[in-house]
């Protein structure tokens, strides 16, 4: 048999054993940091941009779109480059990749978006430093193919953006009594000062402490004694 038969023959060999793009495997890196294994109340990282950019639903929402275009554009590229990477210089790397990506995002609202810009202030830079940014790197995309490491990271990205829109939902809600900016109590007719306490890091925390309560006891997770 020729050469090129015999690559042929492993191309074809090598995708009978190739999974389907959306198989039972591949789903659960999606829908597994929604729930049993999310970022932010399970595995309690990225808490930081939890606290500090959740005042208000708009910057929460931008800094959400941004951390998912990292996570899933860096996971994918360290992906595809996995074994030409020499091991003592990865962390150096999935930095400038990181870094790369972050930049091209802080460009792109400073253009488009530079009142949201200015109200995440340093914290788009901060991504850079994502614990949950640079674990997936370390722990999943150094190790995989490319269309997992996109899953995993789309999936953690969701995780970590559906727990910092929970909490800037009720922290806008309670703290100015608005959502987008709308009147929300105003338009029923209620009188609402509105609470201080949602407006800093100590409404944050308490209704992070709430979720991390709730999603733990529904699951069944209980701290060793």
């Amino acid at each position: 048999m020729s050469t090129e038969a015999l690559q042929q023959e492993e191309v074809v060999e090598e995708v009978k054993k190739s999974e389907p793009l959306f198989s039972k495997k591949n789903r659960k890196l999606v829908t597994n940091p929604l729930d049993i294994d999310n970022p932010i109340t399970v595995q309690v990282l990225g808490i930081c941009s939890a606290l500090a950019v959740t005042i208000k639903l708009e910057p929460t929402i931008v800094m959400c779109m941004a951390v998912f275009f990292v996570m899933t554009l860096s996971s994918t590229i360290i992906s595809m480059l996995r074994h030409s990477i020499p091991n003592r210089i990865r962390i150096i790397v999935q930095l400038a990749v990181v870094a790369s990506l972050v930049a091209i995002v802080d460009q792109i609202l400073q253009a488009y978006a530079y009142d949201v810009s200015k109200q995440l202030s340093v914290f788009v830079g901060l991504i850079i430093t994502n614990c949950i940014v640079m674990g997936r790197l370390e722990a999943f995309a150094l190790g995989n193919k490319p269309w997992p490491s996109f899953l995993d990271a789309a999936g953690n990205a969701f995780g970590y953006a559906a727990i910092l829109i929970i909490v800037a939902f009720f922290r806008e809600l309670l703290g100015s009594g608005s959502i987008f900016n709308f009147k929300v109590f105003a338009a029923m007719g209620v009188d609402y000062v509105g609470n201080g306490v949602m407006t800093n890091t100590a409404g944050a925390c308490l209704i992070l402490g709430l979720l991390i309560w709730a999603q733990r006891a529904r699951n069944g997770y209980y701290e060793e004694e």
